[in-house]
């Protein structure tokens, strides 16, 4: 197997201020949290929106795996609907000392390129700065980071630092060329 050069980059935002929403698209796009843990829901999510990008860290976990991810406290799911069709979402993780990560966020690719993202990545945000108003006991939330990579969308990072947040780490490393596991052949834009 050959493989392929990898550079990481790691952002954040460090005060509810940081956050640069953008302008919410036209049409009829809702963003709703998914609040049944449904690990079947969460794995088509997660296939779709990274059928095309390498996501495939998730694709051998079983049921149980998405289950215990998904029942932590706080661990929450934000889905954006194009009339009434899910078009992608952004996944929250709590961490220790008020950390939260936006551990997934990405859309189904027959959605990108119509501003959903960006109101997407918005609307995750704020939620992770507010994670603390849902989650009983949870401390205040002061640093939400992500990460992304060289084989994510290509604009991926463009959108994160319109969001406001800053480059703090940046790693290259060789990794597995994998395959992508989809689209699905004859996949076309809605």
């Amino acid at each position: 197997m050959s493989n392929v050069t990898v550079t990481t980059w790691s952002l954040e935002q460090t005060a509810p201020t940081d956050l640069l929403p953008a302008v919410a698209p036209d049409g009829d796009v809702r963003i709703v949290r998914a609040e049944i843990s449904s690990p079947e829901f969460s794995r088509f999510l997660y296939a779709s929106v990274g059928a095309d990008i390498r996501w495939t860290d998730r694709l051998d976990w079983t049921y149980a795996q998405w289950e215990r991810f998904l029942d932590r406290p706080g661990v929450e799911t934000w889905v954006a609907y194009d009339r009434g069709t899910p078009a992608g979402y952004v996944e929250l993780e709590p961490q220790d000392d008020g950390v939260v990560e936006i551990v997934y966020f990405g859309l189904i690719p027959a959605f990108r390129g119509r501003r959903i993202g960006g109101h997407l990545l918005s609307y995750g945000v704020a939620r992770a700065w507010d994670l603390a108003e849902r989650v009983p006991g949870r401390a205040e939330t002061k640093r939400v980071w992500l990460h992304t990579c060289s084989l994510d969308g290509e604009h991926a990072m463009d959108n994160y630092l319109r969001r406001g947040f800053q480059l703090f780490d940046t790693e290259v490393e060789e990794k597995p060329d994998v395959a992508t596991p989809g689209p699905w052949s004859g996949a076309r834009a809605v």
